[in-house]
């Protein structure tokens, strides 16, 4: 059955190994039936920026508050047209990937800022006006997949269990899990291609092609298992009950036990 995939990617360079991958992706997706959508932040010299021009009409001119001016501009249709559009695309997406390279151990700041814009109160954060009621796991995107595409240019070793950088996955757990999941999409693990800066060519087309693989289990592959909020594992919806990962804690008690740990 054909899907709609929103691809957001960060990479000024068009030659980059993420915009290879993006544009692998994008005729893998194709061949499969697929509907790709693309926000090329770079390309659409997006604004990273969230300050006041976000709010042309704001409801307190006199004191800027990022949350009430959000809310208002979301709930009144008075966001600018960037964002807007950026939120149809993700409203239309049955699947979203964000493609970056990994700087100093995150996405860049293009793409914090698009999240940071995009994700306004009323949509990302506070849904229907019911504060922490529906997130991690609830949510606008509920129902969603999600899933990171990142190059790092260090050896896979570093991002080991025990490697020096630290597992990857717990450094992108703030995007996976604090951003991707926290409006209820369904997080994939990373697929992470490693020592970028030192790849042959045959190294390339090697990547691709494991990436062409991925890419075609990206509907039936298993997410993540994040606890949900309001599945009773948080009694009072902020803390892990006291029967729950017993002995554990930190990111990895937020992730149910029959999962691989991270």
């Amino acid at each position: 059955m054909s899907k709609k995939v929103l691809i957001v990617y960060a990479h000024p360079e068009p030659t980059s190994l993420t915009s290879q991958f993006v544009e692998t992706a994008v005729q893998t997706l194709q061949e499969q039936g697929h509907e790709v959508m693309l926000s090329d932040l770079y390309g659409m010299d997006w604004k990273a920026v969230f300050d006041g021009r976000d709010f042309p009409d704001r409801a307190n001119p006199e004191r800027l508050s990022f949350i009430k001016e959000s809310a208002h501009a979301y709930s009144t249709g008075r966001q600018t047209a960037d964002v807007a559009l950026e939120q149809q695309k993700l409203l239309a997406a049955d699947a979203v990937i964000l493609q970056f390279p990994l700087w100093w151990f995150s996405m860049p700041a293009i793409l914090k800022g698009w999240v940071e814009r995009v994700f306004a109160f009323g949509f990302a954060y506070g849904f229907k006006g019911e504060g922490n009621r529906y997130r991690y796991g609830d949510g606008i995107l509920k129902g969603k997949r999600a899933m990171l595409s990142v190059a790092a240019g260090g050896p896979e070793k570093d991002y080991s269990p025990r490697g020096i950088n630290g597992p990857l996955e717990q450094l992108l757990f703030p995007i996976t899990h604090g951003i991707l999941f926290y409006p209820g999409m369904d997080v994939l693990p990373t697929h992470a291609v490693y020592g970028t800066d030192r790849m042959t060519a045959a190294d390339i087309d090697a990547a691709m092609a494991a990436w062409r693989l991925h890419l075609e289990r990206l509907f039936e592959e298993e997410p993540i298992p994040f606890r949900h909020q309001n599945g009773g594992d948080y009694p009072d919806s902020h803390v892990l009950a006291s029967d729950i990962a017993i002995g554990r804690t930190g990111l990895t008690a937020h992730i149910a036990e029959s999962a691989a740990p991270l």
